[in-house]
């Protein structure tokens, strides 16, 4: 799906939505983001050299699980509440894409 169908999804909206396409295939999210150069989380980070922020990329995940949970979820927004153990393998700057996928690997019923 692409933007228009993900905002029909997801309950983000521009300048927060940072994916551009996804699909879930038998449990697996998929999304990708391009990051293009102009994008506001770049102002500043850094000048001269711009690298898309950890919590920019963090938040590309949820929005992929957003994806992922988007059946289960009806009428209810999902909230991202916390991440353990994050890494960066390297920096994420303009014309690079950004490719995720993400499944379910635990849940819990309350």
């Amino acid at each position: 799906m692409d933007r228009t169908a993900l905002k029909g999804l997801l309950p983000h909206r521009e300048p927060m939505l940072l994916l551009d396409e996804a699909e879930l295939e038998q449990g697996l999210a998929k999304a990708s983001y391009t990051v293009r150069g102009d994008e506001w989380f770049l102002e500043g980070h850094f000048p001269g050299q711009p690298v898309t922020p950890g919590v920019i990329l963090c938040e590309m995940l949820a929005q992929s699980a957003c994806v992922l949970l988007a059946g289960r979820s009806a009428g209810k927004i999902p909230y991202f509440t916390g991440l353990d153990k994050v890494r960066f393998r390297r920096p994420l700057r303009p014309g690079e894409t950004l490719d995720i996928s993400c499944q379910l690997t635990k849940e819990k019923h309350p």
